[in-house]
This record gives C-alpha cells, sequence and structure tokens, in this order.
C-alpha cells in the first residue's frame, strides 16, 4: 500500500465567524498529483496552509510526511518545511536579486551561515541551482535581475527555487492565476513534468477547470469549507466540476 503523504481529518479553522475549512479530510499519497478546486472562499488555500504549518487547526488532524504538523515546534516544524516546497501566487521573488540568487536561497535551510552574494555559496549548490535553471529554462537568464523577467519566467524561478530545497511535497498555490492563458498551461506543463520526474508528490490549488482535467490525476473539490468531490480526472468534465461554482451550496454528485 502507498504511503499517505498527506492526512487530514475532520479539519476545522474559523477566522472569526467565517468557517474556512468544516471538518474536511482528505489523504494523498505518495507519488499523486492533486488539484484542489472551487470558488473563492471554499477553504482551498487555507488547507494548504495548513500543510507547512503556516496555519494551525482549531479542531482535527493534519499530518505531513508522517509529521503531527499541528504539534510540530521549532526545529521539528523548520525540518518538515524544509521537506515541503512552495509555489505561491504571486511568485515572492527578490526583485532586486539575480535570478541565481533568488534560486540560492532554496537551499538555505541546509546550509549554515549567512551568504552574501552567489560566490559566498559552496559550489556544489551553485552546480545544482545552475541544473535547476536549466531544467526550467532559464539557465541563460541566471545573472539577469529577476525583477526584469515576464510573470512566466518569475514563476518557472520559483519552481527552480522550490526544487532546490530538495522537496518531497510541493504545494503550489494558485500558481498560474496571474497569467495569461497560453503562459499558464507552459508553466502547468512544467511543474507537473518535474514533480513527476523527481517522483514529488504535490498538491496544487487552481480556479481553471481546464488546466486541472488536463494537468491533473485527480481532483478534490471544495465548497463552504468542506469537501463535496474528490475523483480521479479521467472520470470528470468540465459541466460537471462546474458545478463547484454554482451559486446555492449543493453537493456535486
Amino acid at each position: 500500500m502507498t504511503a499517505a503523504v498527506v492526512e487530514t481529518r475532520g479539519l476545522v479553522k474559523a477566522f472569526g465567524e467565517v468557517t474556512a475549512c468544516a471538518g474536511i479530510d482528505l489523504t494523498v499519497a505518495r507519488g499523486e498529483i492533486v488539484a484542489l478546486l472551487g470558488p473563492s472562499g471554499s477553504g482551498k488555500s487555507t488547507l494548504l496552509r495548513h500543510l507547512n504549518g503556516l496555519a494551525r487547526p482549531d479542531a482535527g488532524q493534519v499530518r505531513v510526511l508522517g509529521v503531527d504538523v499541528a504539534g510540530a515546534k521549532g526545529a521539528g516544524l523548520r525540518t518538515l518545511r524544509r521537506r515541503v516546497g512552495v509555489v505561491f501566487q504571486q511568485f515572492n521573488l527578490i526583485g532586486r536579486l539575480t535570478v541565481m540568487e533568488n534560486v540560492l536561497h532554496g537551499a538555505l535551510g541546509r546550509v549554515r551561515g549567512p551568504r552574501y552574494g552567489i560566490v559566498t555559496w559552496p559550489r556544489s549548490v551553485r552546480a545544482e541551482a545552475f541544473e535547476h535553471l536549466d531544467r526550467v529554462g532559464l539557465a541563460d537568464r541566471a545573472y539577469q535581475r529577476a525583477g526584469s523577467l515576464s510573470g512566466g519566467q518569475q514563476q518557472r524561478v520559483a519552481i527552480a527555487r522550490a526544487l532546490l530545497q530538495r522537496p518531497e511535497l510541493m504545494l503550489a498555490d494558485e500558481p498560474v492565476a496571474s497569467l495569461d492563458p497560453e503562459t499558464a498551461a507552459s508553466v502547468m506543463d512544467l511543474l507537473v513534468r518535474v514533480c513527476r520526474e523527481d517522483g514529488l508528490t504535490m498538491v496544487c490549488t487552481l480556479h481553471q477547470v481546464e488546466l486541472a482535467l488536463e494537468w491533473t490525476r485527480r481532483v478534490v473539490g471544495l465548497r463552504l469549507g468542506k469537501v463535496r468531490l474528490d475523483s480521479p480526472t479521467e472520470l470528470l468534465d468540465p459541466v460537471r466540476l462546474r458545478g463547484l461554482y454554482l451559486s446555492d451550496p449543493v453537493t456535486v454528485p
């Protein structure tokens, strides 16, 4: 039986009078690539934030890579976060630094001491960073300012940075929401490809139904903080998935 990388049981999280997660049960096996779909406010991003300890549940359990995330603190939480790569919607790059320097920051969790400039990093880490830049098609931009790149290129840099962590789980929170359709498709193709090549598990929040159907193998649909659908992608179609976005809170069959 394939080991579970992500397990949540009865996950509840509220912000004041708003319940973002209302008892979510989710299991993601090692190597799975899962899309979380649902309208804004359905709990997708909140659920994702619980998987690396950026949020703590009000009730329920969250286990990631065998670790009780809610109970992890200090060095234990830092160790877990090194094993979980994150790709954000807004890229979170330092625009004034070079592409290479941004990617190198992905290795901060395993390199001792502060680093000032590219040459202060171990040669082996620099070589590994360059390899990941080559994988995402930006080796020729290694010494260009990150802020001068297009949105799609910046997201590729963010993917290379996450890969330099040597993660076991990749979390992607609306990674293509700010990109045009053609660029979004190419970034999703890259993200899924590198995860499959490296045997990574990925949980990705999306709004685009078509991208979820094309690039992932399982869809978990959320609405009002609850799981309304959990199915292999091959059994789904756009019409069924768009039921998640209806104004009435219905359960998608």
